[in-house]
């Protein structure tokens, strides 16, 4: 199972989820976020990473020409679409894109073909550590869906018969907001891993 560790604000803690075996490393650029970085401040952590890790750039309420300008500056490989939006949006972005599914009821989990990332919805974007519902995947396709909400270290368990493609997690490895914890971080990657 893929991993994305999400909400990284400084070098170390990138670093440290990098060699630890994360997949993916998010850069949050929503600026009403606890967790928000610049791009110009992504990309110096970005530029000294290793090789093969994939950096995704979280957006929220930004333009077209602001996805693509902030994907240029900050050196992202993908841009996390986090809020309401269309598949013509989403080709309308000169960059590779992963749409986001607030999630609010079992149909949403339908919204968009090929990858997609499924949230639990609430009012404000990401970190909540909000649950989803698990009954709403059950006989689903979950190949090509990356979950968030609310995962741990301790109950990666629960999705081991679904078949994700991959987790993502934030404020589930964290000291405090913005900060990682590396012990949460080894354990929740381990787990994630072997399932």
């Amino acid at each position: 199972m893929k991993v994305k560790i999400c909400g990284l604000t400084n070098y170390d803690d990138a670093m440290y989820a990098a060699q630890a075996g994360a997949d993916a490393l998010g850069f949050v650029f929503y600026e009403k976020s606890p967790r928000y970085i610049s791009f110009e401040d992504s990309a110096k952590i970005i530029e000294k990473l290793p090789p093969f890790i994939t950096k995704v750039g979280l957006f929220v309420e930004h333009s077209k020409s602001e996805i693509e300008q902030g994907a240029k500056i900050s050196g992202i490989d993908l841009a996390q679409i986090h809020f309401d939006t269309t598949q013509e949006f989403l080709d309308s972005i000169n960059f590779k894109t992963l749409p986001v599914v607030r999630a609010k009821n079992a149909q949403d989990i339908n919204n968009f073909s090929g990858y997609k990332l499924i949230d639990a919805y609430c009012q404000s974007y990401g970190g909540s550590g909000k649950r989803l519902n698990l009954e709403w995947f059950k006989g689903v396709d979950c190949s090509k869906i990356i979950i968030a909400g609310g995962l741990t270290p301790y109950n990666l368990e629960q999705l081991k018969d679904f078949g994700f493609y991959g987790v993502d997690v934030s404020s589930g490895v964290e000291l405090r907001k913005g900060k990682k914890d590396y012990t949460k971080i080894e354990e929740f990657i381990k787990n994630a891993k072997s399932l």
